[in-house]
């Protein structure tokens, strides 16, 4: 709490420095922030309540089991596979994975599922084949994948 406290405070004080320096750039930048953020939040809100309820449905164990620090390899493939078909973008991810880390997930899982998120596109292959060419555009999936579960397995090394 004193964390979030002090970071809003950098924020604000950050802003009026700015402000000072260059008043209709730092207007520009806060309203462009603003109508981002209102036009993630309703899938921000979509996917909390959705979380939240898988969270709340699976027991605790379940999800230890699944994707906890003893998940070992099916835990990672389970969050490969999850990142790979989901289409969740970064700003919802991350908080995301800031829930399920204090749930127990395993940081490896969490990088693998992220990583995975932000670089596989199972979902968007068609339009990829589309503009890159089919073989294109499976081995830039697959060597994303391989990267993710590397990334994962460096995380989890390091951590």
């Amino acid at each position: 709490m004193n964390r979030d406290i002090a970071l809003i405070g950098i924020t604000i004080t950050i802003i009026m420095l700015s402000f000072l320096f260059d008043r209709r750039r730092t207007l520009k930048g806060v309203i462009t922030g603003a109508r981002m953020l209102y036009k993630l939040l309703p899938q921000f809100i979509l996917l909390l309540i959705f979380v939240s309820t898988c969270l709340g449905v699976v027991p605790q164990e379940t999800l230890a089991h699944l994707l906890g620090r003893q998940a070992g390899g099916p835990g990672v493939m389970i969050a490969a596979l999850i990142g790979s078909v989901a289409l969740i973008p970064g700003p919802i991810a991350y908080p995301l994975a800031a829930m399920l880390a204090e749930q127990g997930v395993s940081y490896t899982v969490l990088a693998v599922f992220v990583t995975s998120l932000m670089m596989v596109g199972v979902l968007t292959l068609p339009v990829e084949k589309e503009y890159l060419g089919t073989r294109i555009a499976i081995v830039r999936n697959l060597l994303s994948l391989i990267g993710a579960v590397f990334v994962g397995l460096i995380v989890g090394m390091i951590i």
